[in-house]
């Protein structure tokens, strides 16, 4: 079961933080150092209260000649077996509220009934009495089991009670003022225990509070983060596949044609229901596998890339980064498929893998074609900002695009990012000038084509 805080500890005038706009920070299942801080004074407090209780055991000795023997012997029974069930309760964390209490109620009944447990004829030369001894344990106890507001009523009139009872006793053998000094010693240092312990229990569950908030901020974060890697993954596979399959069936002209976007939607359908399903982000592909992969789709494609494969080793990737640097590879081929010009004979693709680093992976798609610039790209448009740059930077890579008109286009995918530049923009936010995506192109001009048409 979660650990609760104690009845004693004080609650914080108001909320060290809060987790988010009008909503308290929750409580954390576990409160680490609230339960520390308990464990800790329990013992402690078991300990200190038995050592300084036998330490009295001389003076009580000598006053049991001017007790009544069944008062002494109930006493003594259960106030001291109080203490030991205190030890036994903080070692095993079991019952320290309660065994602490005890303690502090068997001594308030004891000091009620301490006038009639003198013999009569010894009123006179009654020494003072041994209860002033055990009164600062009393305090500590009642610091440990009891609220705040009920612990600061039990060290102020437990003491003032008894040295009332002391001065009506002892007639003639002490002044109030003497019972007065001896009553205010044992406030003050009763309150100092209790100060101490409240101090600590008061810091502790800050501590614990501040947990809370940190914890909700970070499930919080964690959601929106999600939230945005799942519209990222949606984004790109309704680019890639979705759009792709209706341009292709509002295409068709004849059967085969038709065949075939009856199997893009196919496809279509099957990558939205992996996306739905996820991946297990445990778990690691070969880099081998995954570049074999990539060389299989540009071994589909209507034009042909001049493969290279190097420094591929025994490298693994995990699986979200196998699919997100495949599908980038993809898309990036199919770009320059579209949009690097028709003129298929004059113009030389290149897709070159290899290894990055200890443990990473670089690919490049490279052709020598019309090339664009990328500050006409509309913010918009999908394909480069979604499919490609934001797709490797949720996996924590990075993609950059160098292209101008006319002098080809390159498109460069790193995984891990160099220099941690995924971290400081892991969604690559829409910029004046960012790369959009590569849908449509504009109006071209027959026979020759457009070598600067802008990728959609």
């Amino acid at each position: 079961m979660p650990a609760r805080p104690p009845a004693s500890a004080p609650r914080p005038a108001a909320p060290v933080t809060r987790a988010l706009a009008g909503a308290p920070p929750r409580t954390p299942d576990n409160p680490i150092s609230l339960a520390r801080i308990e464990t800790i004074l329990g013992r402690g407090a078991g300990a200190f209260g038995l050592l300084f209780a036998l330490q009295s055991v001389q003076v009580i000795s000598q006053q049991l000649d001017v007790m009544r023997p069944a008062w002494s012997i109930a006493f003594l029974t259960a106030f001291f077996g109080g203490l030991v069930w205190t030890c036994v309760a903080g070692a095993v964390r079991r019952g320290v509220v309660p065994a602490h209490a005890t303690v502090a109620l068997v001594f308030v009944v004891a000091l009620a009934t301490w006038p009639f447990a003198i013999e009569p004829a010894t009123y006179a030369t009654t020494p003072q009495p041994f209860l002033y001894q055990e009164l600062t344990v009393a305090t500590t106890c009642a610091a440990m089991a009891f609220r705040l507001w009920i612990a600061v009523l039990y060290t102020v009139a437990v003491p003032l009670f008894l040295g009332f009872l002391e001065v009506l006793v002892r007639q003639g053998v002490i002044t109030p003022l003497d019972s007065f000094l001896q009553v205010l010693y044992s406030i003050i240092l009763g309150g100092s225990v209790l100060m101490l312990v409240t101090v600590l229990r008061q810091a502790a569950l800050g501590v614990d509070w501040a947990q809370g908030t940190a914890l909700t901020r970070y499930s919080h974060a964690v959601r929106q983060h999600a939230t945005e890697v799942e519209r990222v993954q949606v984004d790109a596979i309704v680019h890639d596949s979705v759009l792709t399959t209706l341009l292709s069936a509002a295409r068709t002209a004849d059967p085969a044609a038709r065949a075939l976007a009856a199997t893009m939607a196919a496809n279509a359908m099957g990558h939205l229901s992996a996306a739905e399903q996820g991946t297990d982000d445990d778990a690691s592909v070969p880099l081998r596998a995954v570049t074999k992969r990539i060389v299989d789709a540009a071994s589909a494609l209507s034009a042909p890339f001049v493969l290279e494969a190097r420094d591929l080793g025994t490298r693994t990737v995990p699986v979200a980064t196998a699919e997100a640097v495949y599908s980038a590879a993809v898309q990036a081929m199919m770009n320059s498929l579209q949009h690097a010009g028709t003129a298929a004979e004059t113009i030389t693709r290149r897709l070159v893998i290899s290894g990055h680093g200890d443990e990473g992976v670089a690919i490049d798609v490279v052709d020598d074609g019309a090339g664009f610039d990328q500050r006409r790209i509309p913010t918009e448009r999908l394909g480069l900002r979604v499919s490609i740059k934001e797709r490797v930077a949720q996996a924590g890579g990075l993609v950059t695009i160098e292209s101008a008109p006319g002098e080809g286009t390159a498109v460069r995918i790193r995984w891990p990012a160099p220099g941690g530049a995924a971290a400081s923009a892991p969604a690559v936010p829409p910029l004046p000038g960012d790369v959009g995506a590569q849908e449509t192109a504009p109006e071209r001009r027959e026979p020759q084509p457009d070598r600067t048409a802008d990728p959609a």
